[in-house]
């Protein structure tokens, strides 16, 4: 099984979402169908970032390590490297 950190950007607020998951496809269609609370309101969102993990806890520590970055220019860096 597989854990994924994922980052999605909303061009209608001009804001990315990072968070993580087990399943992102079922994750990815939720915040897209408005059922999660903190990003109802942009969608709709475009996936810009995915990072697999073997164990929940990498995953959430490294969600936890981008969030603590609290910088637009890290994340759009992050996901510029990987292109």
């Amino acid at each position: 099984m597989h854990y994924t950190v994922y980052i999605i950007y909303s061009e209608k607020l001009n804001k990315y979402y990072t968070g993580s998951c087990e399943d992102f496809s079922i994750r990815f269609s939720q915040h897209n169908a408005g059922r999660n609370k903190s990003t109802k309101h942009g969608i709709p969102w475009i996936l810009k970032h995915l990072e697999k993990f073997d164990n929940l806890k990498e995953a959430r520590t490294r969600e936890a390590s981008i969030k603590r970055m609290k910088s637009r220019k890290y994340i759009e860096a992050l996901i510029n490297s990987h292109k």
